[in-house]
């Protein structure tokens, strides 16, 4: 039992087929306003979302996004995988409840997102959704996210053409 359960584990978290996702390359640009995310639909299994993001002739490209888990499934894990690129040591990613992030992107606080953390080229091929959930001054959250709508933040501050991809995990819950 123990050795299906450690299968069934490795298969969540491997390369495999993707079920659905978002990328830049090929759908266009993720959206620039937080009151106005895309919308990324996801599927159960594995999901990539991948864009480009950077300061660019001075103005910064924040990234955008809308995800909806339906009832009876879940967000387990956000994989930042090895194609992530960042500019200087760190970029960011945050969440909040709901369709829109209400939250200024130049306020300084993170005050109104429910999560939110600084990840580099260390955190890649791990889970950041625990670190997510432990944002300092965010509401904060355990894994996995329930049903319901999330949309996120992603933001790069360094001068640069980067690019980040995260796999979004969509399981269902254990029995």
């Amino acid at each position: 039992m123990r050795t299906m359960a450690l299968i069934l584990t490795a298969s969540l978290f491997s390369a495999g087929a993707l079920a659905a996702g978002y990328s830049e390359n090929k759908s266009g640009d993720l959206s620039n306003s937080g009151l106005t995310p895309t919308v990324v639909k996801l599927k159960l299994g594995n999901n990539a979302i991948s864009g480009k993001y950077g300061v660019k002739s001075g103005a910064i490209d924040r990234d955008y996004f809308t995800i909806k888990i339906p009832v009876g499934q879940q967000l387990s894990a956000i994989t930042l995988e090895p194609e992530t690129q960042v500019g200087i040591n760190v970029s960011f990613i945050g969440i909040q409840k709901g369709k829109q992030v209400t939250v200024s992107p130049v306020g300084g606080s993170p005050e109104g997102l429910l999560g939110w953390t600084h990840y580099g080229t260390d955190d890649e091929g791990t889970d950041i959704l625990p670190a997510i959930g432990q944002g300092a001054g965010a509401k904060g959250f355990v894994p996995p996210l329930g049903p319901g709508s999330y949309s996120f933040w992603v933001q790069e501050t360094a001068t640069c053409d980067c690019q980040y991809r995260f796999t979004f995990h969509v399981t269902t819950p254990a029995q």
